[in-house]
């Protein structure tokens, strides 16, 4: 380029013109990240943010990219949110896990009756005093194959003022053990295990969920951050605008007064410099609302200086031209694409889902068996030899206390046990053959969108890969055209200043350039 051109005004829009470009171009290569995931952890945590750089004028936070995108992750409202989720699905994982963890369960009662004699067998008394005092112990737990069981340990104690009674007081204690086993229905899926599987896929889809959250927050921290350097730098070429007009017509001015110019001239640069002082005010603008976009992405709203703080990008866009596998691409895509993978847990979900119905739909067979012992012990009296007319002296034959009543049980000599197993079918349809029908159409109708999906990313991808080869072109086709225009900008001054060539060239040859 001829050294009088590098010296103008002109020369200083050139070099800021080539670095917009630069901007434009490198957001059309970055917008392929929308379609391929990037190296961030499920997780979201990519790191402790790097502390952004302070300039020492004003409220002013200069910002990296790199800065930018930590404090994305790390401030991010979006994210913040998605983050709970996966903690509460392990609440909701743990909960369901409960409904396996053993229960404990005991009781204390005293119970005394007075009931008035109706019966010649009451020995003449006028009314029977029956007073017991039980205690229970006991434990029941649901299994993991369907299975329940429960154990039972009770004790009482009881008095009456009834002569019959061969003991007074009497002692009893008992074990009691009792298990249910489903062979059919409910034995390798039960409600508890259908709630369970799909707790754990909620679980995977709110990582997918937080992933894709992440990918598009990432994204859209990397585009306000170029959208704003791109505005700063728009700024500031139209304020470079601004004031070579406004020099043109100081020029244009001058040459009136000295009679080289007719005044009529001085019309186009006066309003060659009102356009221009308009495209300062709507670019100062465009920066604010860039500005916006970007810190309602990296800040956090809670912060005193949020709206006040203004950010400064620090990086320079550099546009290196690769080349795209388009089949690596699609393949890549079609592995890691959120939304896929949030299709496919939302299919494995059904299955369950299905798998449960199912084996709802099966007769309910229930083997079940039962164990028990007991002893009783206490003062034993004397049988009576008649039915008595009044008040009975009877005496004591022997006496077991509560230990002796204890070994009986633990010993076992009195015990009872019982095994059958326990059939039941519903006649006609059963709601669960409805669910089971209503959930193989979802499937159906998933596996399609599954497979729409699948179609439209692999278009999706290959679409953005011919545009991004495509752009990459126009940019080596714009830098030819961009030299042809410095040139010519560079004869249309060199004609005006010979006087040959009015301004209005001179500014359409800018405008073009």
């Amino acid at each position: 380029m001829p050294q009088s051109f590098c010296q103008t005004p002109f020369a200083q829009i050139f070099t800021r013109t080539r670095r917009l470009r630069a901007a434009a171009g490198f957001r059309a290569v970055v917008a392929m990240s929308v379609l391929l995931v990037p190296a961030v952890s499920e997780s979201g945590q990519s790191g402790q943010p790097a502390p952004a750089a302070q300039s020492g004028s004003g409220n002013t936070r200069r910002l990296s990219m790199d800065d930018a995108v930590n404090l994305g992750l790390d401030q991010n409202l979006g994210i913040k949110i998605e983050r709970l989720n996966p903690q509460i699905q392990d609440l909701s994982i743990a909960q369901t896990r409960s409904n396996w963890a053993p229960i404990f369960t005991s009781s204390l009662t005293n119970n005394s009756q007075n009931n008035p004699s109706t019966s010649a067998l009451s020995g003449g008394a006028t009314k029977i005093t029956d007073s017991r005092f039980a205690t229970q112990l006991g434990m029941n737990q649901s299994l993991k194959t369907g299975a329940n069981y429960s154990v039972t340990w009770d004790s009482s104690r009881a008095t009456s003022t009834n002569v019959f009674n061969n003991f007074d007081p009497l002692i009893r204690s008992g074990l009691a053990l009792n298990v249910s086993q489903p062979l059919l229905r409910n034995f390798k899926i039960d409600p508890v295990r259908q709630q369970l599987e799909v707790g754990l896929r909620n679980r995977d889809g709110a990582d997918f969920q937080l992933q894709s959250t992440i990918v598009a927050t990432t994204r859209n921290v990397r585009n306000a951050y170029w959208d704003l350097a791109y505005q700063i730098a728009s700024l500031s070429a139209a304020q470079q605008s601004l004031d070579l007009a406004q020099r043109l017509l100081a020029d244009n001015q001058k040459r009136v007064q000295i009679g080289t110019m007719a005044p009529i001239d001085i019309v186009e640069a006066e309003s060659e410099v009102a356009r221009n002082d308009e495209a300062v005010i709507v670019a100062e603008s465009a920066i604010k609302q860039a500005e916006d976009r970007l810190r309602a992405l990296i800040l956090d709203p809670a912060a005193p200086d949020f709206w006040t703080v203004s950010l400064e990008p620090t990086d320079t866009p550099e546009l290196q031209s690769q080349g795209v596998d388009v089949e690596v691409a699609v393949r890549r895509a079609l592995e890691n694409r959120t939304d896929l993978r949030i299709s496919r847990n939302n299919l494995a979900r059904t299955d369950v889902n299905i798998r449960y119905y199912k084996n709802q739909a099966l007769p309910e067979v229930n083997a079940q068996a039962s164990y028990a012992t007991s002893a009783v012990g206490g003062v034993q009296l004397n049988p009576l030899a008649g039915i008595p007319t009044g008040p009975v002296a009877r005496s004591i034959v022997a006496e077991r206390a509560y230990g002796s009543v204890l070994g009986d049980v633990f010993t076992s000599d009195f015990p009872a046990w019982t095994v059958g197993v326990t059939v039941s079918y519903p006649l006609g349809t059963s709601p669960s053959e409805a669910s089971l029908a209503q959930a193989r159409l979802e499937q159906r109708q998933e596996e399609t969108q599954l497979r729409n999906l699948e179609l439209q990313v692999a278009t999706q991808v290959r679409d953005v890969a011919r545009q991004v080869q495509t752009n990459q072109k126009r940019v080596e086709a714009s830098r030819a055209a961009r030299s042809l225009a410095e040139r010519r900008l560079e004869a249309e001054e060199k004609k005006f200043a010979a006087g040959i060539q009015t301004t209005f060239f001179v500014f359409q040859a800018q405008r073009d350039l």
